[in-house]
């Protein structure tokens, strides 16, 4: 008998079978069980699992709020953009349909390969902020897991004009600087969503449903003149040029509101192309920096002795020999003035003159006057970065301290708080408050100054543009100007730099009921003038008076008013 004849006769336990037909049925049971619990009891992981095949949810952008000037002039617009991203998991990318994507992005092989390695992805960029007409050449290519996503880039068509007021978006249109970044919230609105279903090569077939609806972003209207912001940033970036200045700052107020009409900085930026920003470009000096303000100040003492009583504008201060000593430390005029009034002390702009007299202040009521004007406080203008200055405490100071800030040494100011500071001479003695959007109605002020005061200072700021002052060249065609130049140098170290310089002047028109205000500071200047009504007072002359004529203001003086005599003095300000 062979040995498969004796295999065959071999014959399994019965036991065994039995046993192999019952694990049979209990997987078989198990399998139903499972079966049954995932179709019927949790049937949210095969529902997930079947979506993933082909339903999405499509992020939708909001569209982000319009910027205005004040007539409604576009300053910010948001035009639409593609996104193009990919799914690593689903792309299907042979190497010449690679190489075609790549030159459509402006991309390397490289940096797709990049955005691509990452399998367990479902989604990553591959370009953002793709024109429209670019992105459907993209698609036009047919690559399945190749997907486009609406989005919206910011621009802006003012340029560097406007730069240091708006500022600008990141690649996400969230703002980053100025009042793109203040009003983040205002303007950004809320991105929506909705559920399409697509087939293999990322196409929508279906429309779902909405799972959030965007809200768009509100609009802003800001207190901007877009014609007054070019007179002013063409004006100042003439006399930075001409001047060969390092840098300038311009601020337009109105009056009346403390509604900031125009501001302007130099250097400048193009927030349209931001490939190379530098924080010297940026930087909203008019905001950020501070700077000792010279001889601006001036009025600040002078107003606030005639507030106490014990002056009248005719009060007569000695100011011979044209210097003056306090302790170890001297004040100096640039030219010997003698017996001169408060008035004239303002249009010759005597340092000794006003030392003496904010000498007879308490350093407590001086500190306080400072104080109601805005120095030393933030200048609340909505504006990022705002600069406080500095005001040392009165407790601290000493005798030529508190001399030295009668005329602008010691202190230090933004641009746009010498501005403000000047509504309070502007509009018989209220500190207004700013405000960078446009207002319906007439804000409430500040009482700092009593009307009389106020009046009184604003005829002497007005004798500084005339014939004798330090800022003949402010004079403006057809109207009554008041102002004050100023002149210092520059603060280096422990000490003063002896030829660099800051030049400024600030005034008003027009005197007889002034609509505007006009700061100017020129930083640096380098071609052989730096006093402020040389360098800086032109610049307020020229956007002054392009700035009421575009207004409207009616004239208050003969269109002759300018000609000044063949032998009118300069008068020169010791800094």
């Amino acid at each position: 008998m062979s040995l498969a004849s004796t295999a065959l006769r071999v014959r399994l336990p019965l036991w065994r079978a039995w046993l192999v037909v019952a694990l049979l049925l209990l997987w078989f049971v198990a399998l139903l069980l499972r079966s049954l619990y995932l179709q019927v009891m949790n049937t949210d992981f095969l529902v997930q699992k079947g979506d993933a095949r082909y339903s999405r949810v499509i992020e939708i952008s909001a569209h982000r709020g319009m910027i205005t000037d004040r007539q409604g002039e576009p300053l910010a617009i948001s035009t639409p953009v593609e996104a193009v991203w990919a799914s690593p998991q689903d792309i299907e990318l042979s190497a010449d349909k690679k190489q075609r994507l790549a030159k459509l992005l402006d991309l390397s092989k490289a940096e797709i390969d990049k955005r691509l390695a990452d399998t367990s992805k479902e989604f990553s960029y591959l370009k953002r902020g793709v024109p429209p007409e670019q992105a459907v050449k993209v698609m036009e290519l047919g690559i399945p897991g190749v997907f486009l996503q609406r989005g919206y880039r910011r621009y802006y068509p003012a340029g560097d004009v406007t730069a240091h007021i708006l500022g600008f978006t990141g690649i996400d249109d969230n703002g980053q600087e100025g009042i793109e970044l203040t009003y983040q919230k205002w303007l950004a609105g809320q991105v929506g969503s909705r559920r399409v279903i697509k087939d293999r090569p990322g196409h929508i077939i279906e429309d779902v449903e909405s799972v959030k609806t965007p809200q768009e972003g509100r609009n802003l209207a800001l207190s901007i003149d877009r014609k007054i912001q070019y007179l002013a940033f063409r004006e100042l970036k003439a006399a930075v040029d001409e001047n060969k200045a390092k840098a300038g700052a311009i601020v337009v107020l109105d009056a009346k509101t403390g509604e900031i009409l125009a501001l302007a900085n130099l250097p400048s930026y193009n927030p349209n192309n931001r490939v190379k920003l530098n924080r010297n470009s940026t930087r909203n000096r008019s905001i950020t920096d501070i700077f000792e303000p010279g001889s601006t100040m001036k009025p600040v003492a002078i107003a606030a002795a005639l507030e106490t009583g014990k002056y009248t504008p005719e009060s007569r201060v000695e100011t011979s020999p044209g210097y003056f000593s306090i302790g170890p430390a001297t004040v100096h005029d640039a030219h010997p003035q003698g017996l001169l009034t408060l008035s004239q002390v303002i249009q010759k702009s005597s340092n000794v003159g006003a030392a003496k007299i904010a000498l007879t202040l308490e350093p407590e009521y001086l500190w306080s006057v400072f104080n109601h004007m805005g120095f030393g406080q933030l200048p609340q203008s909505g504006f990022p970065g705002e600069a406080t200055g500095k005001v040392r405490p009165y407790k601290t100071w000493r005798p030529i301290e508190q001399a030295t800030m009668s005329y602008g040494h010691g202190i230090s100011v933004s641009l746009l708080q010498l501005a403000r500071a000047y509504t309070v001479f502007a509009s018989d003695g209220e500190l207004k408050p700013l405000s960078m959007l446009k207002l319906d109605e007439m804000p409430a002020g500040e009482r700092v100054f009593s009307p009389r005061t106020a009046q009184e200072v604003r005829a002497m700021l007005e004798l500084v543009v005339q014939p004798g002052g330090t800022a003949p060249k402010a004079r403006i065609t057809g109207y009554r100007a008041a102002g004050k130049t100023g002149t210092a140098h520059k603060q280096d170290g422990n000490g003063y730099a002896a030829d660099r310089y800051v030049s400024s002047f600030v005034g008003f028109a027009p005197a007889s009921d002034p609509r505007l205000i006009v700061a100017v500071m020129i930083d640096e200047p380098s071609n052989g003038q730096y006093y402020g009504g040389t360098v800086a007072a032109p610049v307020f002359r020229n956007v002054m008076g392009g700035a009421l004529r575009m207004l409207s203001v009616p004239l208050d003086a003969p269109t002759t008013n300018t000609l000044l005599p063949d032998d009118a003095p300069e008068i020169k300000e010791m800094v």
